[in-house]
Order: structure tokens, then sequence, then C-alpha cells
């Protein structure tokens, strides 16, 4: 299977996952949404997503998602990105500019993140149950 066939074959799984919820020990859980959409100046990949986690209260610990444009880092007089793709690294953290290089990356970089935060709070991330 060349690149771009597997990069396609794993976006295909991925679209599977949409509205899939995995609960991990302590009432942590996970949510991921992936819907294709036209291509736009804000989703250059063609995809809307939204990947989080929750803690037991149901508040967003970490997000992944291109719902909205997020100020560029650095600088207030920094042009903004024109792609949406940004992500929030605590609840309270308002969006900081993601790098979309592909579906299979932004599922790892999603879940490297949610391992660290749940190690963190010394949750396993072994999943308990899933819808």
């Amino acid at each position: 299977m060349n690149g771009r066939a597997a990069k396609d074959y794993v976006l295909e799984n991925l679209l599977g996952y949409d509205g899939r919820t995995h609960h991990f020990e302590k009432g942590y859980w996970l949510k991921f949404e992936f819907k294709r959409v036209p291509e736009t100046s804000q989703r250059l990949h063609g995809l809307d997503y939204s990947l989080t986690l929750h803690a037991p209260d149901g508040t967003r610990l970490l997000g992944f998602d291109n719902a909205h444009p997020v100020p560029a880092k650095g600088s207030r007089f920094k042009k903004p990105p024109q792609q949406s793709d940004h992500w929030h690294r605590t609840e309270t953290d308002p969006g900081r500019p993601y790098e979309y290089q592909d579906a299979a990356k932004l599922v790892e970089d999603f879940l490297n993140e949610a391992e660290r935060i749940l190690a963190q709070r010394g949750v396993s991330t072994k999943v308990i149950g899933e819808k």
C-alpha cells in the first residue's frame, strides 16, 4: 500500500469512530468526532473533527478540534493562521494552533496528550467501556 492509500485507509477507519466514547476508570472518558466536509481555506484536509478528554464531571481537560480559528502564537500583531486546526492543552487554554499533517498523526498526538494527563491524575489508560 503506498503512502496516500495508507493515509486514506486510516482516515476511513477514523470516520467509523465518529461519535464513539471510550471510558476509563474513575469516570474519565474520551470522545471522538470525525466528519468529511468540503475543503475550504479553514479546512484544507476536508475533515471536521473534535477529539476530547473529559473529567468525571464532564469538564473538558484536553481538546483537538477545528471548530474555530485561534490567535497566532507569540504576538497580538502576528497574523492568525488561516486554518482552524488547534488544540486546548488544559481546561482553561483558549486554544493554540495545531499543524495538521494527517488523520493518523492527529490521533497519535491527541492520544499522547491524553495519556500524559491521565498519568498525572493516576488514571490507567485501559479502556473499560465503549459507546
